[in-house]
């Protein structure tokens, strides 16, 4: 079964991996190095940042995920080497910000820190280029979205990012017109690849992760000749911490240096930053620093030299196997499970606990009893659980029962949060009878809410809603808050639930994003200290989040 989640140590473990894969890999990207400029070796370089990263993390006493996510942060930002390694280290700030709070995480975390490293990473480069490591974690984290929202599992998510890395790599040269005349990929992308690459086979536990793919067959020797003499002058870096009481304007900073040379990075915040800049004339960026704090890891490299020395070295590097997959075997079963769920995040999640079938229905689409009864044809079981997952289609579910040729029970769910809940205490030792009890306790056991918009004014109860307000609706879609802000109405919602839960599971629908949601999950976090909140993908539309407390 593939991995769900992850905790701090499962977190380190993949830093580790990922890590010794890029060492492993380390000459090979050397040797792609052609832009911007050969400022050292760009392999080099990101490992020496990833390996302060993993220093800095092993320290971290009772790690938890944001823990570790934090520690790797500083410590590749103080650690970071070159063009390539300041980039890298906004790239584990912004997941440092995504996995905050987050004693473990899953699939749909994990997807947000890329996107969150993602904006840190671009954010910390004057001039953006694409075809390069920026591009490749870009695209890497898209497919990370895509898949999250499909599957919420950890090595899914990661599987996909690794994979389209790999494809992202293979297509830069035709985003970069020096890659394609050298006739090699981005470095930058490459080891970023590797780096995530690593942290794959980890979690599947192998060297050769299903998803190792190699970018393209092999590079050619690099290709400096006709760019070595071009005078791409000294690479200055340095950390730079203001003077007592005093905070550091990052954009003032960023600015300041374009006047001075090229390929300018400035990574950090208020506190401290990590300056990277090309130019004729180290002395006046150096200066430039002195004057607004003290500086420390200053490093100053000649680019032309560097450039001549480079062009004679060769990569060589096989392709990487990839790992057999088999199929899962099919068991006999005696009891199967049919759910009705709109959205393809919920079927999804339905099929991951093992749904028998998943019938497409629900608000506004109630599904026939035709409908019902085809998919209970097509299972091969000797009974059948029916989770009708709304109030509206638990007639039809109870139609289908009286017409379908073998025992069907209907477990009344009221929505898919409570169809989930009652999909984990299926028991298969117990008869269809008794599960059917069981799982209809269960579902009662869980709190939900769903939230909405009012589509017009209205009076419910006793309270006006107005078009446009949120509305929090019990299971039985009875009013449970109404506010025009939507945050403070699922806050009022939350709170709304009996003493005693400690896992808040938020599904967003149509019309919220990852972002959105994560943002929600934040201030749910802050108004009830010490929950564990889970996001899920579900995609079903009417309902903005169905919300469960366990």
């Amino acid at each position: 079964m593939a991995r769900r989640s992850c905790d701090g140590a499962g977190l380190l473990g993949a830093l580790r991996s990922g890590v010794a894969n890029l060492e492993a890999h380390v000459e090979r990207i050397n040797a792609l190095n052609v832009y911007p400029v050969p400022d050292g070796d760009t392999g080099s370089n990101m490992l020496a940042t990833v390996r302060a990263a993993l220093d800095e993390a092993e320290r971290v006493p009772h790690p938890t995920a944001h823990r570790i996510a934090a520690a790797a942060s500083v410590g590749a930002l103080m650690g970071a080497r070159g063009n390539s390694g300041v980039i890298t280290s906004q790239i584990f700030r912004g997941m440092a910000g995504g996995l905050e709070a987050r004693t473990r995480f899953n699939g749909l975390d994990l997807a947000h820190a890329l996107n969150l490293g993602t904006a840190a990473a671009y954010a910390a480069v004057v001039r953006p280029v694409e075809g390069t490591i920026l591009t490749v974690l870009r695209d890497a984290a898209a497919a990370a979205v895509e898949t999250a929202e499909r599957t919420n599992d950890l090595e899914a998510v990661l599987a996909a990012a690794v994979d389209e890395a790999g494809r992202s790599v293979a297509r830069t040269p035709t985003l970069l017109p020096l890659l394609r005349e050298s006739g090699v990929v981005d470095a930058g992308g490459e080891g970023l690849y590797r780096l995530f690459q690593g942290g794959l086979q980890y979690l599947v536990g192998s060297t050769t992760a299903a998803s190792a793919r190699r970018p393209v067959d092999g590079p050619r020797p690099s290709v400096l000749v006709a760019h070595a003499d071009d005078g791409f002058g000294y690479e200055t870096m340095f950390l730079l911490r203001p003077r007592a009481g005093e905070a550091l304007d990052v954009d003032a900073i960023r600015a300041s240096l374009e006047s001075i040379g090229t390929s300018v990075l400035v990574a950090g915040d208020s506190r401290a930053v990590k300056v990277h800049v090309h130019s004729e004339h180290p002395d006046a960026a150096v200066a430039y620093g002195l004057g607004l704090g003290s500086l420390s890891g200053i490093s100053v490299e000649n680019l032309d030299a560097q450039a001549r020395d480079m062009r004679q070295r060769r990569a060589a590097a096989s392709p990487a196997e990839q790992a057999p997959t088999s199929p899962p075997s099919r068991a006999a079963r005696l009891m199967g499970v049919v759910a009705v769920a709109t959205g393809d995040g919920l079927a999804a999640c339905f099929r991951s606990f093992g749904v028998s079938a998943v019938v497409s229905g629900g608000q506004a689409s109630n599904p026939s009893t035709g409908e019902l009864l085809a998919a209970i044809d097509g299972v091969d079981a000797e009974a059948i659980l029916l989770l009708p997952n709304n109030p509206n289609v638990l007639m039809a579910a109870q139609q289908v029962a009286a017409l379908s040729r073998r025992p069907v029970h209907v477990v009344p769910t009221r929505n898919a949060a409570e169809g989930l809940a009652a999909v984990v205490a299926l028991d298969p030792s117990r008869d269809p009878h008794a599960n059917a009890e069981a799982m209809t306790r269960a579902a009662r056991g869980a709190q939900t809410l769903q939230v909405t918009e009012a589509i017009r004014d209205a009076r419910v109860g006793e309270r006006h809603v107005r078009r446009g307000q949120t509305m929090v609706l019990g299971p039985d879609e009875g009013l449970v808050a109404v506010d025009a802000d939507r945050t403070k109405a699922i806050l009022a919602g939350i709170d709304s639930f009996a003493s005693g839960f400690e896992l808040v599971t938020v599904y967003y629908g149509l019309g919220a994003d990852l972002a959105e949601a994560e943002a929600l999950a934040r201030s749910i976090g802050e108004h009830r200290s010490g929950l564990d909140i889970e996001l899920v993908h579900g995609g079903q539309p009417h309902y903005r989040y169905l919300i469960a407390a366990e």
